[in-house]
């Protein structure tokens, strides 16, 4: 019998010199930087409450920001933070990203919840930043680099009238976008993405209303602009079905959360009797929502609010699963994501090959004073900033001077940047 075949190790067979450097350095040769503190940047400069985490490092000069917006329960998502994952993050390794959102994610034991995935966002996105910046590239290098150099675009035509939605679509069409997403008000009744004139709502007359308005961007605007249209889930399934069907017709570029995240079996019902496509996902915090949708093929855009996921870490395998099922990539990106959400939206952008279409929203002048390296328009497309990391630099004297309240007024203010209700006529409140 022949003798065992000895066996040996790299690492032993390695002067022993060299171990302990080798086990104590990072990529490239650097040493891991440990989570020194964590604080949230709470602001408003566009009059929405924006959570934006900081979290510092033991290396001087290195520290990184992620996006944990909820502007609609912003004090909870910051408590989350300070309260626990502070706490419970303090003294980790910083490069060890995976790692931090797995036991972040299960250290609640009760997970998949806005307050919690927004948390863990923040500090997801923040870590990202810390190996961008330390690695001295942008994070879409982290990634495996560009696959294209802009995201196209889409922005937000409305009006109270149909003819103040197409005038303002061309001016839109005029700035050099391709796509864009048209509303329009019910008359005296509320409305979603237009101007409101009441305080019901009734789903049939809201139903007529986009399907005049679609026709009518079809007969002014012709058939090279891309038409998008926002159900916010605001009607019931079978009036989904039916909406969806009318619209086919008009070959929208895509139709918006035709249902809620409670009615998702319904899908199969759409996709079975019409080719509209569709877009679904805003809401979403958990896999049990967006993985029978995209493995089903049910949808055609997976629209998924980064930070309502948990970060860039979870969204990027959604995008790896939906490429595989050929559904593409519509990341949520309204005024309550903060710049530092919209550089991780263009990140994914423009390193996921089924990126399909970007939501835009632009920042303003306070924005841009307290957020200084948003990602930049030009002629309908975004381009992500080319510095380390995120390439974002808060300016946090900047932000304390629009603390959370700014510019809002009556139930806004009220309800602490929170959504009111909205009714039918008969009292019943309607999913919003």
């Amino acid at each position: 019998m022949s003798a065992p075949i000895q066996r040996r190790s790299f690492l032993a067979a390695a002067p022993a010199a060299l171990l302990p450097a080798r086990a104590q350095t990072a990529a490239r040769g650097l040493p891991a930087p440990i989570v020194k503190d964590i604080t949230v940047i709470a602001t408003a400069p566009a009059g929405l409450r924006l959570s934006v985490v900081k979290i510092a490092t033991d290396q001087p000069g290195l520290y990184g920001y992620g996006c944990a917006t909820f502007t609609q329960r912003a004090e909870l998502v910051n408590a989350a933070v300070e309260k626990y994952l502070r706490p419970f993050l303090i003294g980790k390794r910083a490069d060890r990203i995976e790692d931090i959102w797995q036991s972040c994610y299960n250290s609640s034991y009760w997970r998949n919840g806005p307050v919690l995935n927004n948390a863990i966002s923040g500090v997801d996105q923040a870590l990202w930043d810390i190996k961008g910046r330390q690695a001295g590239m942008p994070v879409y290098q982290l990634l495996g680099g560009k696959c294209r150099e802009a995201a196209a675009c889409y922005t937000h035509a409305a009006g109270a009238e149909i003819q103040q939605t197409i005038d303002q679509a061309r001016q839109f069409m005029d700035q050099g976008f391709r796509h864009v997403r048209v509303q329009v008000g019910v008359p005296n009744m509320a409305g979603y993405g237009a101007a409101s004139a009441g305080s019901t709502f009734e789903p049939a007359y809201y139903v007529r209303r986009a399907l005049k308005l679609f026709e009518e961007c079809r007969k002014q605007l012709g058939d090279e602009v891309e038409l998008l249209h926002d159900v916010h889930e605001r009607v019931s399934p079978n009036q989904a079905v039916q909406f969806l069907k009318d619209a086919e017709r008009f070959k929208m570029f895509f139709m918006e959360d035709p249902l809620s995240p409670e009615d998702i079996a319904y899908f199969q019902q759409i996709r079975s009797q019409c080719a509209t496509p569709i877009a679904m996902g805003e809401l979403f915090n958990s896999p049990h929502e967006w993985t029978p949708l995209i493995t089903g093929r049910l949808i055609d855009y997976i629209r998924i609010h980064v930070t309502q996921a948990g970060g860039l870490t979870p969204v990027r395998k959604i995008a790896a699963m939906a490429e595989i099922h050929g559904v593409k990539t519509a990341w949520h990106g309204p005024g309550d994501v903060s710049p530092i959400g919209h550089a991780a939206n263009v990140t994914l952008d423009v390193v996921c090959y089924n990126f399909g279409i970007q939501e835009y929203s632009p920042f303003n002048e306070r924005l841009q004073e307290v957020f200084r390296g948003c990602p930049a328009i030009k002629n309908g497309s975004l381009y992500a900033n080319d510095a380390p990391g995120w390439g974002i630099e808060v300016e946090e004297k900047a932000a304390a001077k629009y603390p959370y309240g700014s510019f809002e007024s009556d139930e806004r203010k009220r309800l602490n940047g929170g959504w009111g209700e909205v009714r039918r006529s008969d009292g019943t409140v309607i999913k919003q």
